[in-house]
């Protein structure tokens, strides 16, 4: 049975993850065993449980213990649930609580590199963006349009920030991800687990994202560069092709989390319906 306690005092320690500790903090990389996130909405916190993620405790608006996170907080066995009403948890955390539902979680251990990489067809590949609302729509993209898996950058925005979980709509939790090893050659580490690189760009020698060439490729890395400056040009000119968008009405460029779903939709899902071998 949960352990229900209504939030008298606002200074416990066991608040901490939901009032006082930033995204960095909660991250706690000198102990990354340690690391913990919070997922937001009871769709969220299901996906995040479906895939195997850790509770440590809810933080609820009374009124949903009999409803919509009844069932969730029933499937977490004997944790901490904190629940007062809606003023009060938007007092203690410091926003609006779009769902009234919050849980704090264990962050779970990232797979290696090669690891993510085995036996996938295509992937997403992200330098440096580092906008939690753009993480959290290219995931949603990459999960919904045929990405097998999505490799970041250091410099790229945590996928486990609250927002970025919320946008993504608890589908950082559906895809395969995990961050690059810390080195400018990446995409020949690509290239060498059997991946040509598709560098998202626009250049006067770019291919047309409907080119075929890019279609019949058994293994894809598609890449995509961070917000305002796009990928670096000592990215662009190591990966295998340079891509653009056809724009029109002179439109130069489209936002990094909209250019991802058309490429990821191109490359991904109508390359997977004109593979004979994926039915």
């Amino acid at each position: 049975m949960p352990k229900i306690y209504e939030i008298t005092d606002f200074s416990v320690p066991e608040l901490d993850p939901y009032a006082r500790l930033t995204e960095n903090q909660l991250v706690n990389r000198e102990h990354p065993e340690q690391g913990m996130f919070i997922a937001e909405s009871a769709l969220v916190i299901e996906r995040a449980l479906d895939a195997g993620c850790v509770p440590v405790s809810f933080l609820t608006e009374r009124r949903y213990l009999e409803t919509r996170a009844k069932h969730l907080i029933n499937r977490c066995g004997e944790i901490p649930v904190y629940v007062a009403e809606l003023d009060v948890l938007t007092q203690l955390t410091g926003y609006h609580l779009t769902r009234g539902l919050l849980c704090a979680m264990i962050r779970p251990a990232l797979s290696p590199f090669s690891k993510v990489c085995e036996g996938v067809r295509r992937i997403a590949v992200l330098e440096d963006v580092m906008n939690p609302t753009n993480i959290g729509a290219i995931f949603r993209s990459a999960a919904a349009l045929n990405m097998d898996a999505v490799l970041l950058t250091s410099a790229c925005c945590d996928p486990l920030y609250r927002r970025a979980i919320r946008v993504s709509m608890g589908n950082v939790f559906q895809i395969p991800w995990t961050y690059l090893p810390q080195t400018d050659d990446w995409p020949e580490l690509l290239r060498g687990q059997g991946f040509k690189t598709v560098a998202m760009a626009l250049r006067e020698e770019s291919l047309l994202l409907s080119d075929p060439r890019l279609a019949a490729e058994p293994r894809l890395a598609i890449v995509l560069g961070t917000e305002g400056d796009g990928l670096r040009d000592h990215t662009i000119t190591t990966c295998d092709y340079t891509v653009r968008i056809p724009m029109s009405h002179g439109v130069d460029s489209l936002n990094v989390a909209a250019a991802s779903a058309v490429a990821f939709y191109q490359l991904g899902l109508m390359s997977a319906r004109n593979d004979p071998e994926n039915p």
